[in-house]
């Protein structure tokens, strides 16, 4: 069946449908990661977004369940070169075409996706449509993609309840519970959980709408701030709970759009990315060692270094393509911050490191 592509600024694809069929209008970026299609399709923070896959041929090992990185796909679509409709692996459950129609996310495949990732890094990221109706009014189209705005996806991906989890949950190896950690889930992925429980931490998970007092009357050892879609500025509500936190002194680790919120609590600003840093082979300097690691990334908004209050907090890593803040490490407080995904899935476990010096600082023996 045939599918279009229909940008923001008048570019249009013509390949063929894959997943679910369905029209969906969302927000179009791209990740360069050469593997790891599932942990992307399951990753909430693509709540709002369709995905295109640099990589030419995607879905060649299969689905493993097993390697899902919360319960189900989030992203609004999937846009690949080629799609493998007959997986080669010994862990394969299903084929890439079944999870995408279980899950309802419509596709495209058949288009020249350097000629669109080229597009998005000259232009940024734009709105776009995937259709299978041969017939659209590109007027009414583009009139659709210049009104769309993503809103609302954390409250959607967040956990609706308490969660609570300890060693040996969710794969995680068997070891003595020694920390409490708090987490606070504005779309976590499962390997965030997973690297506390296997350091020896029970997990209580709190959905995005959740009360600080409640939080700190618990007395968790530390408090892990998680990843999510969307515009930092817009969890209004989130970040006057998180400047509670931040005020407690219990140790606090945040990730990705918890390190926004951290920042946009205490004073600083985000800004949106032309098409921001999505993949697995970001470079990322620690700027007390000197040392850069190798990171995996997935965010189109970015704390702005220049408003960084220097008396509140001090960049803690950079990235080396483009100087960018990608960590903060806060002054006086014992609050630590990153942009990238030190739990990596998929991706290169260079900074896993991190969890081990979140257990130092809330006394751990990891």
């Amino acid at each position: 069946m045939k599918a279009f592509l229909i940008l923001e600024d008048g570019t249009v694809f013509e390949g063929k449908s894959i997943g679910a069929v369905r029209e969906v209008v969302s927000e179009i970026v791209f990740n360069t990661s050469m593997t790891g299609y599932l942990e992307v399709l399951t990753d909430p923070s693509y709540a709002g977004q369709a995905v295109t896959m640099t990589y030419p041929l995607i879905g060649n090992y299969g689905i493993c369940y097993e390697d899902m990185e919360s319960f189900k796909g989030w992203p609004d679509g999937f846009i690949v070169r080629e799609i493998s409709r007959m997986p080669s692996n010994f862990r394969s459950e299903d084929s890439l075409q079944n999870f995408l129609e279980k899950n309802n996310i419509p596709g495209i495949c058949s288009i020249d996706t350097r000629a669109l990732v080229k597009i998005l890094r000259e232009k940024g990221t734009m709105n776009g449509m995937i259709t299978t109706n041969e017939n659209y009014s590109l007027d009414e189209v583009l009139k659709q993609l210049k009104e769309y705005k993503v809103t609302g996806v954390v409250e959607k991906v967040s956990c609706k309840e308490k969660q609570n989890y300890v060693p040996g949950d969710i794969g995680s190896k068997i070891c003595k519970a020694e920390k409490d950690i708090a987490v606070i889930d504005v779309g976590t992925k499962k390997n965030i959980i997973r690297c506390l429980l296997n350091r020896g931490c029970n997990v209580t998970v709190y959905p995005c709408n959740f009360n600080a007092d409640e939080v700190i009357k618990a007395k968790p050892d530390g408090i892990m701030i998680t990843n999510g879609p969307g515009d930092p500025a817009e969890c209004t509500s989130i970040i006057e709970q998180i400047k509670k936190l931040s005020n407690s002194g219990i140790p606090i680790f945040a990730i990705c759009l918890g390190h926004q919120l951290m920042a946009l609590a205490n004073g600083a600003k985000t800004y949106k990315m032309k098409y921001g840093h999505r993949g697995a082979n970001h470079p990322v300097k620690n700027l007390d060692t000197g040392k850069v690691y190798i990171s995996s990334q997935n965010h189109g908004y970015v704390v702005d270094i220049d408003s960084i209050d220097q008396n509140i907090a001090k960049p803690w890593f950079v990235n080396v393509n483009d100087g960018t803040a990608e960590g903060l490490s806060y002054c006086n407080k014992p609050i630590k911050t990153v942009q990238f995904h030190p739990e990596a899935n998929a991706g290169p476990k260079d900074s896993e490191l991190l969890f081990d010096e979140f257990m130092k600082m809330i006394g751990g023996n990891k």
